[in-house]
């Protein structure tokens, strides 16, 4: 075989290889322009969280020898799809409660749930701590929000979604929802030091309804 013959195998190799290339490059290119009109023309919408009811079991607070926090509180938490035509995989979700920024009960676990056009789903979560070491500032302040009648928790969901159009699915999304939670004690008319006084029978009263924050 001469070196004229393998050059011009080489060639027609190179040539092939260079027109598989762009096929494949073409269609690549082809399915995103797809995806980019389909996800332009559905434009899904994050979906609107509420928390609806907060019931407080438990709230107790030790000030001797150190600050601790016993928590057990009941969330419902109301989200709904907003979209006509995309559905919403809740993947992997946690709720909690927090206090001024301090997360005070243990992460509950959400059943997993797809959601289809503007559908509502519901969760009633229990949400828990046990013995919740807080920093001596926050223990006053918890005090004297007690002391005042009114205690502002916040109610946080945080996970992962998918959004659903026909049969395609997109890869996930991190949910961050913060769900505000005004509590009145006795009415508004306070507990008088319950709290710190190491617990007390303070009666919480869940405010109103209120929409959270959706961050997606």
């Amino acid at each position: 075989m001469s070196i004229k013959h393998c050059d011009k195998h080489d060639c027609e190799r190179q040539r092939l290889y260079r027109q598989f290339c762009a096929a494949l490059v073409a269609i690549i290119l082809l399915i995103l322009l797809i995806v980019l009109i389909v996800w332009l023309v559905l434009r899904p919408t994050k979906p609107r969280f509420y928390l609806n009811d907060l019931t407080v079991a438990c709230l107790n607070a030790t000030s001797s020898p150190a600050s601790y926090l016993t928590v057990t509180l009941q969330a419902t938490i109301a989200a709904r799809n907003p979209n006509s035509r995309v559905g919403i995989y809740y993947d992997r979700h946690d709720a909690y409660a927090e206090y001024k920024g301090q997360q005070v009960t243990v992460p509950t676990a959400l059943p997993v749930v797809y959601q289809g056009h503007l559908d509502v789903s519901v969760w009633s979560p229990f949400l828990v701590g046990a013995n919740v070491a807080l920093p001596p500032y926050l223990a006053v302040s918890l005090a004297q929000d007690e002391t005042a009648g009114y205690v502002l928790l916040t109610v946080r969901v945080d996970g992962w979604i998918r959004w659903k159009a026909g049969a395609f699915i997109t890869g996930h999304y991190h949910l961050r929802v913060r769900c505000p939670a005004l509590l009145t004690v006795n009415g508004g008319q306070g507990s008088y030091g319950s709290i710190a006084g190491g617990g007390g029978d303070g009666y919480f009263h869940f405010q109103r309804a209120a929409p959270c924050v959706v961050d997606v």
